[in-house]
C-alpha cells in the first residue's frame, strides 16, 4: 500500500465511527472503493453499498483549525479529493490517535464521479421519527421474507426475488419521496442505531433535498439517493 497523504481526525470517537462505517461497507463488498473529499475542517467519505443502491456519506471532523495533514507525498490534505480502497483505508486508521493514512488512489467506479451537491440543501417536511423509520424497515424485511418463503421452490428464482424486492423497497416513506431502501441502508450502516444522539433530539434526523437529490441526514452519517433513475435494488434482507 502506497500512502498518498495523511489525516488526523478530531478524536478517537471520530476514528472509531469512521472505522465502523468502512467495516460495514466492506461487509457488503470486500472490494469496495470510497471517495474522500476534504474541506471545511472535515473529511467526507462516500461509499455505495451494492445491496441498497444508494450513496452513503460519513463526515468526520479533522483535528485543529488546519487541514489535519500529518504526512504526504502527493496531494495536500487541504485539497484532497481521491478514490481509494475502503479496506486499505480501514487498515490505515489508528483509533487510539485518530491518525488516518490515506492509501494510494484506485480507478474509481462510475458512481464516484456523480456525487450529491455540497450546498443548496433545504429541509423537507413529513419525515417520521427514528422509531417509526426502524419499524417501517422491520415490516418491509418481514414482508420480503414472507413473500419469498411463499414462493414455490421452482419459482424461487433470482428474477422473482428481485421483483419482490423492487416492489417493496421502492415504496416511499410516509408522505415523503424517500424510498424505503434508503432508510434500510441507514439502519444497516449504523446511521439510525437507537442511541440518544438519534432518538432524543428531534432535529438530529432530517430529510433534505437539493436539485434531483434527497438526503437522509443523521448524526452518524447520511444516505443520498436520486429522485429519478434510481436503478435496480439488490433484495436480500439484512
Amino acid at each position: 500500500m502506497t500512502a498518498l497523504s495523511g489525516l488526523v481526525l478530531a478524536d478517537a470517537g471520530e476514528a472509531a465511527d469512521l472505522a465502523a462505517f468502512l467495516g460495514r461497507l466492506i461487509h457488503y463488498d470486500r472490494a469496495a472503493a470510497v471517495r474522500l473529499q476534504v474541506g471545511g475542517g472535515a473529511v467526507a467519505v462516500f461509499g455505495r453499498p451494492p445491496s441498497f443502491d444508494v450513496l452513503a456519506v460519513r463526515t468526520s471532523r479533522l483535528a485543529g483549525a488546519g487541514s489535519g495533514a500529518v504526512a504526504g507525498s502527493g496531494a495536500g490534505a487541504s485539497d484532497l479529493d481521491v478514490t481509494v480502497s475502503a479496506g486499505e483505508l480501514l487498515e490505515g486508521i489508528d483509533e487510539s490517535t485518530g491518525a488516518v493514512a490515506v492509501p494510494g488512489a484506485v480507478t474509481g467506479p462510475p458512481w464516484a464521479g456523480v456525487l450529491p451537491p455540497r450546498g443548496g440543501w433545504r429541509q423537507v417536511p413529513g419525515l417520521p421519527g427514528p422509531d417509526a423509520m426502524r419499524a417501517a424497515v422491520a415490516a418491509a424485511v418481514a414482508e420480503f421474507r414472507a413473500r419469498d418463503e411463499a414462493l414455490a421452490p421452482e419459482d424461487r428464482t433470482r428474477a422473482a426475488r428481485d421483483r419482490i424486492g423492487r416492489e417493496i423497497w421502492s415504496r416511499t416513506l410516509g408522505e415523503t419521496e424517500l424510498p424505503l431502501r434508503a432508510v434500510h441502508a441507514a439502519q444497516s450502516l449504523g446511521f439510525l442505531r437507537p442511541e440518544r444522539r438519534v432518538d432524543a433530539d428531534p432535529a438530529a434526523v432530517a430529510l433534505l433535498a437539493a436539485g434531483g437529490w434527497l438526503r437522509l441526514r443523521t448524526p452518524y452519517g447520511s444516505i443520498a439517493v436520486r429522485r429519478a433513475g434510481l436503478g435496480v435494488l439488490s433484495v436480500a434482507p439484512v
